[in-house]
């Protein structure tokens, strides 16, 4: 395994040391319930208030702003239900058809509920104009949901646009920053953002913990019931550990963010170069505006999945899409919604790269990539 090249950063990234420094003593020692009014419980507690604080300062936030979560589907869930808590006329969402699945399906189950619903489309580059979304929205939309950057081809959308689109018509904005926080800036004040859901595993923290930031003004409803922990929003004992390393994480991520992104940019353009010049072969996403290590391509005449497999048998790890979808039998929703057929949409594949990786890695993956798709077009 030492070999291994992992170009898979999308779908979940190496739990950073300094996050695992940080969580150990919460693993340990410091085991205390952080409701508690003794001693361990109050180290608890302050370790849950310090990284929410943190948090807040990276995200240009107030630290009561800052909801814990078990991650960024709970949050993205949490957010689109809140749509539910507004009465009067707004009783319509409008997400964009390349949302995650953790936004589509509970707006789904909102419309099956009465709720209206939106989708928007994409254009090939997969994404949305202020203009179409002016469109969309009026005196009945109560949220608009769309994604800060997406997860399978990597286009950043123009977030603080969008968003004052949808003040302007009385609506509420959320955004699923899960791919993009700690690999892009992000100012709660300046994207003019409502809603913010993100996730530790996507920047070098653990899995199963995430965040909701909430602007003050919104009236959401709780995310879950019970003993009333993160101001009765969210019940739950909380994952000291898991949030403590996720704050050590989105630090490290953002104080070292202008570096990194220099560094993997230029991995990413070389990679796209090399893998350009087989045949048959098409970028998908922004070609400017996208995260830094995102990479994503069409090849003709293969399967994605069995690319990523004799990939894997090479050392290489890589996906055909969102990790979420691993093993669907179905096309990309996200290659569909820009506009690219069932057939070209099963020949995916995204490469996803990180601060680890390097020139020689890249070199290796041009080197077996084309020899890769040349098989699998001759069988």
């Amino acid at each position: 395994m030492a070999d291994l090249i992992y170009l898979d950063h999308a779908a979940t990234t190496p739990l950073s040391q300094h996050a695992l420094e940080a969580m150990m003593p919460y693993l340990t020692k410091e085991f205390g319930n952080p409701s508690s009014v003794y001693l361990p419980g109050r180290k608890a507690r302050n370790a849950l208030d310090g990284a929410r604080e943190t948090i807040a300062a990276v995200f240009g936030a107030h630290p009561d702003e800052i909801y814990f979560t078990s991650g960024g589907t709970e949050s993205d869930n949490w957010a689109i239900r809140s749509a539910g808590c507004f009465s009067g006329t707004r009783n319509n969402l409008v997400v964009s058809a390349a949302e995650h699945h953790a936004v589509l399906h509970p707006a789904e189950a909102m419309h099956k509920n009465g709720c209206g619903l939106t989708v928007l489309g994409m254009d090939r580059f997969c994404r949305v104009s202020a203009a179409e979304l002016r469109k969309a929205v009026g005196e009945e939309t109560a949220l608009v949901s769309i994604m800060a950057a997406n997860n399978e081809v990597g286009t950043v959308m123009p977030v603080a646009e969008l968003a004052e689109t949808a003040h302007e018509a009385g609506a509420l904005f959320h955004t699923d920053a899960v791919q993009a926080a700690g690999h892009i800036p992000l100012d709660v004040e300046r994207l003019g953002v409502d809603m913010l859901s993100f996730s530790a595993h996507k920047f070098g923290g653990p899995k199963g913990v995430g965040g909701l930031y909430l602007r003050r003004s919104v009236r959401a409803g709780p995310g879950q019931l019970g003993g009333g922990q993160e101001r009765g929003l969210r019940s739950g004992t909380e994952n000291v550990a898991g949030v403590v390393g996720m704050a050590a994480a989105l630090e490290e991520s953002c104080r070292t963010l202008n570096e990194n992104s220099v560094k993997i940019s230029k991995l990413r353009s070389r990679l796209i170069r090399g893998i350009l010049e087989i045949p048959g072969t098409v970028l998908t996403g922004d070609p400017e505006q996208r995260l830094p290590g995102s990479a994503s391509f069409l090849f003709d005449g293969i399967s994605g999945e069995a690319l990523v497999l004799l990939l894997d048998q090479n050392g290489i790890c890589a996906s055909s899409g969102s990790a979420c979808s691993a093993g669907a039998l179905e096309p990309s929703h996200v290659l569909l919604a820009m506009g690219y057929s069932e057939d070209a949409a099963r020949g995916s594949l995204r490469l996803s790269l990180g601060a680890e990786n390097t020139e020689a890695e890249i070199d290796t993956v041009l080197k077996i990539l084309p020899g890769i798709i040349s098989r699998l077009r001759s069988e």
